[in-house]
C-alpha cells in the first residue's frame, strides 16, 4: 500500500483507548475528573494543566498520566462528567414532547451556567460524543423527538436544532457571567457601571431609551432566563409545524 493509500489515523480519544485494568488504589480516574471539575469551576479553563491539577491533588503530574494520557483526554472526561448532571425526561409523546424538550433545554442551560468553562471547550473535545453521559443525552433527546411525530429522518434534526440553540445562546451568557465574576461586582452594579448616565448616552435613540427604562428595575438574572426561554419557545414553535398528526 502506497503512503497515499494508507488508512487515515484514528482520532485520538479517551473513549477509544482501552482503560487500564489496574489502577493505583490511592488514585482513580474518577478522583482526577472530580478534582479537575472543581479546579475549572473555581479558576476557569486557563488554569487547567496536568501539573496544576497534580499540585491541587497533592500528587505528581506523572501519577495522573497513569490514568489520563494528556490534557485533551482530561477535557473529554470533564465535559462528559458535567453532562451527567442533565435532567432529561424519559419520553414526551405526541402531546408531551414540547414540555419535555423545553425542560431538557433549560437543564442544559443550567448545566453550562454552573460550569461556564464548558462552553469554551465544546469545539475541541475530539470524540466526546462517545462519552456515556453525552450518549445518554443524545439518546434521550432523540427518543423525545421521535415520539413527537416528526416525519422520517427529521427527529435527529429537530433534536440538533434544540441543542444548537441552547449551546449558542448559553455560550454568550456563560462568557458574560465569567466576565461578571472576574469584576467582583453584582450583576445590577455591573450593568449600572456600563451606563452611568443613560439619559445622555441614549439621546437620539428613543426606542432603545424606552426599552432600557422599561427594564431598569427588573432582576437581570430573571431577564436573562426570560430571554433564553423566549428563543427556545420560538424554536419549538417552528418544530411544531413539522409534526405529522394522523
Amino acid at each position: 500500500m502506497s503512503p497515499s493509500e494508507q488508512a487515515p489515523a484514528p482520532v485520538p480519544s479517551v473513549w477509544t483507548r482501552p482503560r487500564r485494568q489496574k489502577e493505583q488504589p490511592a488514585l482513580s480516574r474518577e478522583q482526577i475528573v472530580a478534582a479537575a471539575v472543581r479546579l475549572l469551576d473555581a479558576e476557569g479553563i486557563e488554569a487547567l494543566s496536568m501539573r496544576r491539577l497534580g499540585t491541587q491533588m497533592g500528587t505528581a503530574a506523572t501519577s495522573l498520566y497513569r490514568h489520563v494520557a494528556n490534557k485533551d483526554e482530561l477535557i473529554e472526561l470533564v465535559v462528559d462528567e458535567v453532562y451527567g448532571e442533565l435532567e432529561l425526561p424519559l419520553a414526551g409523546g405526541p402531546d408531551g414532547w414540547r414540555a419535555s424538550l423545553s425542560h431538557s433545554g433549560h437543564s442544559l442551560r443550567d448545566m453550562v451556567l454552573r460550569h461556564p468553562w464548558v462552553a469554551s471547550v465544546l469545539g475541541q473535545v475530539g470524540l466526546a460524543h462517545l462519552g456515556p453521559n453525552l450518549m445518554r443525552m443524545s439518546e434521550r433527546m432523540l427518543g423525545l423527538a421521535q415520539t413527537a411525530g416528526f416525519p422520517p429522518g427529521e427527529a435527529d434534526l429537530a433534536m440538533k436544532a434544540v441543542i444548537s440553540y441552547v449551546i449558542g445562546a448559553t455560550t454568550s451568557e456563560a462568557s458574560y457571567l465569567s466576565l461578571l465574576s472576574r469584576s467582583g461586582m453584582s450583576e445590577s452594579d455591573w450593568l449600572r457601571s456600563l451606563m452611568p448616565d443613560p439619559g445622555t448616552a441614549l439621546d437620539g435613540h428613543p426606542l432603545t431609551k424606552d426599552h432600557a427604562a422599561a427594564l431598569h428595575d427588573r432582576d437581570p438574572a430573571r431577564r436573562r432566563e426570560e430571554n433564553f426561554d423566549y428563543g427556545l419557545q420560538r424554536v419549538l414553535d417552528g418544530l411544531a409545524t413539522r409534526i405529522v398528526r394522523d
